[in-house]
């Protein structure tokens, strides 16, 4: 299975996104912003195969955090969530894996990271 850097400012969302994905068998290290996330990737990109982040975040939003984490790591699958409905207005990156909505499902995110 993968290591995955999860990046969310809502604790129990993070929670429960980590509680999901170790058991499916990922290993997930867990970020509060997109600013501690980028710092984390930034030091180990080679660590991590995937990328899983809120949109809506403090100090460093999700669209920043995947153009930067695409600049040191550019083949790490990028998935961004928004439980807000304009929250994937800034546009849309070819290069992110998936786009989801909050809540996201288990088989949402199955999907998103299917083949790594």
């Amino acid at each position: 299975m993968a290591r995955i850097l999860l990046a969310d400012d809502d604790s129990a969302m993070r929670n429960a996104l980590e509680v999901s994905l170790t058991a499916d068998g990922h290993s997930v290290v867990s970020a509060d912003n997109g600013a501690d996330a980028y710092a984390i990737l930034a030091a180990t990109p080679q660590k991590f195969q995937a990328l899983i982040s809120d949109v809506q975040m403090p100090e460093l939003d999700g669209f920043a955090l995947a153009a930067k984490a695409f600049a040191v790591s550019p083949s790490l699958r990028v998935v961004l969530m928004s439980g807000f409905a304009d929250g994937f207005k800034q546009g849309n990156d070819p290069r992110l894996a998936a786009m989801l909505s909050k809540p996201v499902s288990r088989e949402a995110l199955r999907a998103a990271l299917a083949g790594l």
